[in-house]
């Protein structure tokens, strides 16, 4: 089936490159959503971790200003002398990593006792966000300021920690602040592995951005509040999300949590670029392989196909060959005798009348001998291409008999029909006035015995070939150039009258 369809070859090539692309295509896709798994894995332990250390470090520093407060509210610490009063003070608090200073604050923001010194520091501190916001309500807890720098530039930047000091009637009655540096977090974000696109941020619950990666001491103290990020961040408590970076224009895959009871955000972000890279890469050359593999597999399909037609187009031209005449290019013995059986069995089933011309060239033995064989062959040509001239209905068979006999069948013709058609080729071939000196007609002529098969008569395909042969017989014996008709039980020697000559052609035609 597929040898006489090249086409389907090609077809069939093409739905196994289809498969084959659509098998690697869905590999990808799961490759690729494997590789946003894995990110995504990575970053939430990422974010785990990080929330984990922030989160103890800030206990440990809430501690400490919970033991400065629990050391001003024991008897008798205040009236120790200045040295031995800043070690019960401040002895665990200056301990903690990352801690700057601790300062004890009164109701009015002056400083009472400072971490730095037995001496404190003449300074008031009133202004500060995180006094006003002890100073104004009870119930502020840990307070974490907005950062800023001691020495009002870039360098150093840190953010206060500070808790309210409340007097025994539950009056206010100072802050006690320490400040963290914020190089711990910059040391913190720098540990994790990002990517090279990567970023992490700290920020306030109010957008307030504290620490960034990459770091850009510019960004500290930024707000976000508005952006689209930030938006979704205020919306739970976590999540993740893929967005855009508002300050670098980065599209990632966001990971973000509020650390435990403090008023901060983390968010962790990979960029998709980082993401992907390593799946583009082999997406590249998977792709590439199975592109070259689909191409080759059509490729060697559509050779295989033209391969095919060739074999199928060398077969027909076998079978033409095999079927028709090579000298005259008019259908060979053994294809007539088929067609002849073919249609005599049709037109027994039909009923319908199935006419039989055979055709000799007159005193041909005579052309050769006197004109060679090539001049014969010329003129077996010539009288094939008046057969094939006068022979124009489809359906209708010419053929080589043998030698210079021809024949021809006529399916749906009677008799009259088939002596009409016959009187066009002997006329046709007269015609040519190809020269015959041996002739009595001192041209090329031919005689053409009909036979037709219309019911009973003539009961088999042999019958109707003997019988155009008694009819080709009588026409020889009559005179030759002209056509006779087949009529059972008329005497061979004499004409029964059913032919066509010179004088009476016109006349039958009409």
């Amino acid at each position: 089936m597929v040898t006489r369809r090249p086409n389907a070859v090609i077809a069939i090539s093409i739905v196994l490159a289809g498969a084959i692309l659509a098998i690697a295509a869905l590999l990808l896709a799961q490759m690729r959503d494997d590789a946003l798994r894995r990110a995504q894995d990575a970053v939430f332990n990422v974010s785990l971790l990080v929330e984990r250390d922030v989160s103890r470090n800030l206990e440990i520093y809430d501690l400490s200003l919970r033991a400065v407060i629990d050391g001003l509210k024991q008897p008798g610490v205040l009236e120790l002398p200045p040295a031995m009063r800043q070690m019960v003070l401040f002895d665990g608090s200056i301990s903690a990593k990352d801690i700057g200073s601790v300062f004890v604050l009164d109701e009015h923001g002056n400083v009472r006792f400072d971490s730095r010194g037995v001496v404190a520091t003449p300074v008031n501190l009133a202004n500060r966000d995180y006094f006003k916001a002890h100073r104004d309500s009870a119930d502020a807890g840990l307070f974490i300021s907005h950062p800023y720098s001691p020495g009002g530039g870039v360098d150093d930047p840190r953010i206060a920690l500070s808790r309210r000091i409340s007097r025994p009637d539950g009056s206010f009655g100072g802050v006690v602040v320490g400040t963290l540096r914020l190089t711990y977090f910059h040391r913190l974000f720098d540990g994790m592995k990002l990517g090279p696109s990567g970023s992490m941020a700290l920020m306030l619950a109010d957008g307030t951005m504290l620490m960034r990666r990459p770091f850009d001491p510019k960004i500290i103290g930024i707000n976000l509040a508005g952006t689209a990020n930030y938006t979704r961040f205020i919306q739970r408590s976590s999540g993740d999300f893929f967005g855009m970076a508002a300050i670098d224009h980065v599209e990632r895959w966001y990971a973000f949590r509020h650390i435990d009871v403090y008023p901060l955000i983390l968010d962790v972000a990979l960029s998709t670029h980082d993401i992907y890279a390593q799946w583009r890469r082999r997406a590249w050359v998977i792709g590439t392989l199975i592109g070259a593999l689909d191409v080759t597999i059509i490729a060697l399909a559509i050779l295989f196909s033209q391969q095919l037609r060739r074999r199928r187009l060398a077969e027909e031209e076998l079978r033409e060959l095999a079927r028709t005449d090579g000298l005259t290019g008019l259908n060979n013995r053994r294809s007539f005798e088929e067609h002849l059986n073919e249609e005599w069995r049709r037109a027994q089933r039909s009923g319908l009348p199935l006419s039989l011309l055979l055709i000799d060239v007159d005193y041909f033995k005579g052309f050769n001998d006197l004109y060679g064989h090539s001049a014969g062959d010329e003129a077996l040509i010539g009288v094939a291409r008046c057969i094939g001239e006068s022979v124009r209905r489809p359906g209708d068979t010419a053929a080589r008999y043998g030698g210079e006999e021809f024949a021809v069948l006529l399916p749906e013709t009677n008799e009259a029909g088939a002596l009409c058609i016959a009187g066009k080729i002997r006329a046709a071939v007269e015609a040519l006035q190809c020269r015959h000196v041996a002739s009595a007609h001192h041209v090329l002529t031919v005689s053409v015995g009909t036979a037709t098969a219309h019911g009973p008569a003539l009961p088999t395909h042999r019958a109707i070939v003997d019988a155009a042969d008694e009819a080709l017989y009588r026409a020889k014996h009559a005179g030759r150039n002209r056509a006779v008709s087949y009529r059972a039980g008329a005497d061979a020697a004499q004409p029964d009258g059913d032919a066509v000559t010179p004088d009476n052609q016109q006349q039958r035609a009409d």
